[in-house]
């Protein structure tokens, strides 16, 4: 039992905001982007310091409630907000700050991808992270960390200097690869299972202001040629350009013509990291497969396209995924994207398959780091497969989930390990596909040093054994 005097005590050591179920600002700040979690702390703690941080872990710890962190509170499996414990909200703790020389930039740990970009950009550097501006770096960047630039630049967590870490004991600890090497190697895709990390430091790529970009969007009943084509072509392509696939119910995108809109689509994105007529020889054979119903292509600025699929999943929806790494992009695998895609249960349901691997005689991108020299272990996989389902009413839940549950274990066979930052369900079984087991158990001694009692548990969780 919390009294008022413990809690009047608590709240005069923080310099932020103690908010609790009776002030007018406790729903808005409860509120997280996945709109099937309607969880309510009994403290939320909105920090602006490191020692705000600090006095919440200790007080928690010492008062034994549930910790939940939220960064940009956009993880879909709703970790962000817990029952009957403490909420630790970073959301104000936003700052960037870029060093231009060193091509580096140290980002607190609520600052959500557009704060990053829109100062890193000043420079004409981007972060290698994410394609949604209103995604929290923290927990983006924990869980490995992939995004438009990734095959060229790494993932998020090859690129991490240094993170300060405020442990379950409450103390403050820099990881990186001379101060906690282990701890170090943890965070590099453990999540937040080993504490709340309050700031990264991260590198940055020279990328100029400007990238060669955009959609091609292909007609659904050529969606078997196409991706049998995709699955090959893209393997070879430089790690200077990008390109992805969506299968979904087609927006209403100015360039398509009217009566496209909502009928089945096969989207191709893409970003080229270089000149555009050389961009435009690698996207020939893209265009000429199957005819596309209509395209939009061009220079455009970075933090323009980093923002611009931010409307097709805004916040308050429900949303769940099930998420694969896939072996190979098989005939057998592409039937069965294809029959389930289109028995989609809404329009704002989507199949979103990223090709994640380098080009095999360069150096630097994600395929080519060693498993086991960070915590994200599946680099060697070529395609990703996410299965987003998105709706807005809660009579619809059962049908939706049935659909992508059904959808998932129909495409088991074609799996090895899951992006642990796609998960919806929580449980060890599943948090354990993220990781080789020679990983999971390195992560399990990480988690008896330096939580032993399991505080950080509202996540992917990494049990202790001791």
């Amino acid at each position: 039992m919390l009294n008022e005097a413990t809690i009047e005590e608590f709240k005069a050591s923080l310099r932020g905001e103690l908010i609790q179920p009776n002030d007018e600002a406790y729903d808005a700040a409860r509120k997280v982007w996945n709109g099937m979690f309607d969880r309510k702390p009994v403290i939320i703690v909105r920090c602006v310091s490191t020692s705000d941080v600090m006095n919440a872990v200790n007080f928690s710890r010492d008062k034994t409630l549930l910790i939940s962190v939220r960064g940009g509170g956009h993880h879909v499996a709703g970790t962000a907000v817990c029952d009957d414990g403490m909420m630790i909200d970073l959301s104000l703790m936003r700052r960037v700050t870029v060093d231009k020389r060193n091509k580096t930039a140290r980002v607190d740990g609520g600052a959500l991808l557009g704060d990053v970009d829109h100062e890193t950009q000043l420079h004409g550097l981007a972060v290698s992270a994410g394609i949604v501006s209103h995604t929290g770096v923290g927990g983006l960047a924990l869980g490995g960390g992939f995004g438009w630039i990734s095959r060229k630049y790494g993932l998020s967590v090859d690129n991490l200097i240094s993170a300060n870490v405020v442990t379950a004991d409450g103390r403050l600890v820099t990881a990186s690869a001379e101060e906690n090497p282990d701890l170090f190697w943890g965070v590099r895709g453990g999540g937040g299972n080993f504490g709340v990390v309050t700031s990264f430091e991260f590198k940055c790529a020279e990328i100029g202001t400007e990238v060669y970009s955009g959609l091609i969007i292909k007609k659904f009943e050529d969606a078997k040629k196409y991706m049998q084509f995709h699955r090959e072509y893209v393997r070879k392509l430089p790690d200077e350009m990008t390109v992805w696939m969506v299968v979904r119910h087609a927006p209403p995108l100015p360039f398509l013509p009217k009566d496209v809109h909502g009928k089945m689509i096969v989207v191709v994105p893409f970003v080229w990291l270089g000149g555009q007529p050389d961009g435009d020889k690698l996207l020939k054979p893209i265009r000429e497969i199957t005819e596309p119903h209509g395209e939009a292509i061009g220079m455009n600025s970075w933090v323009g396209w980093q923002s611009g699929f931010d409307g097709l999943v805004d916040h308050g929806a429900r949303n769940y995924w099930k998420s694969h790494h896939l072996e190979e992009l098989s005939d057998g695998c592409i039937d069965k994207i294809i029959e389930f895609a289109g028995k989609m249960p809404t329009d704002e349901c989507e199949v979103f398959i990223p090709h994640m691997e380098g080009a095999p005689s360069r150096e630097g991108a994600p395929s080519r780091v060693p498993e086991n020299e960070t915590a994200f272990a599946h680099r060697k996989t070529p395609f990703v497969l996410n299965i987003h389902t998105r709706w807005r009413n809660a009579s619809d839940d059962e049908r939706c989930l049935v659909w992508a549950r059904d959808f998932h274990s129909s495409t088991q066979e074609y799996a090895k390990g899951v992006y642990v930052n796609f998960i919806s369900d929580m449980g060890e079984d599943r948090a354990k596909e993220a990781y080789t087991p020679e990983v999971w158990n390195r992560l399990v001694e990480l988690k008896n040093k330096y939580d032993p009692q399991n505080m950080f548990r509202l996540n992917q969780n990494i049990p202790p054994n001791v």
